[in-house]
């Protein structure tokens, strides 16, 4: 049996949701989901959605450009997972290659190099082919590009 959850006004909803989105950027699906979760209404949440872009607390593109730099950074992840994972958040194709354009290419092939190394000496099959395949798949799954991991293998091991 669902609990019933506290009813909010439009006005107490606007003040969480400034909260909610002042302690981490936030998309507006995410924000979406959230008013529907305290049980607005659609009309509800549309005013709400509205009022914090107008205020600045919602913003796509920033969202986007936060999102790419930090999964990257802190998580590694390739441009395919960020991208994937961008779309699931329902953000725009505009905002998603502004928010990929955050990552410099030369710091991407490095990062993918070095993961490269680092997921080849955790290895230790024997057989060069089984390892070769074994990475690939491994960045190909943290969202690097097949033609790129490939490129860098016959560069590295051939």
């Amino acid at each position: 049996m669902k609990q019933q959850g506290k009813v909010y006004t439009v006005s107490q909803a606007k003040d969480k949701a400034r909260n909610y989105c002042a302690y981490q950027e936030r998309c507006h699906q995410e924000l979406r989901d959230k008013l529907y979760e305290w049980e607005l209404h659609t009309g509800e949440v549309e005013e709400v959605i509205t009022a914090m872009i107008e205020e600045g607390y919602l913003n796509e593109e920033r969202f986007a450009k936060m999102f790419a730099g930090g999964k990257f950074r802190v998580k590694h992840w390739g441009r395919n997972k960020i991208k994937a994972e961008l779309k699931a958040r329902k953000i725009s194709d505009y905002c998603i290659k502004i928010g990929l354009a955050e990552i410099e290419e030369e710091a991407y092939e490095q990062m993918m190099m070095k993961e490269f190394e680092k997921k080849m000496k955790m290895l230790k099959d024997q057989n060069q082919l089984v390892k070769n395949l074994k990475v690939s798949r491994y960045l190909m799954a943290k969202g690097f590009e097949a033609e790129m991991v490939w490129e860098y293998l016959r560069k590295t091991y051939t």
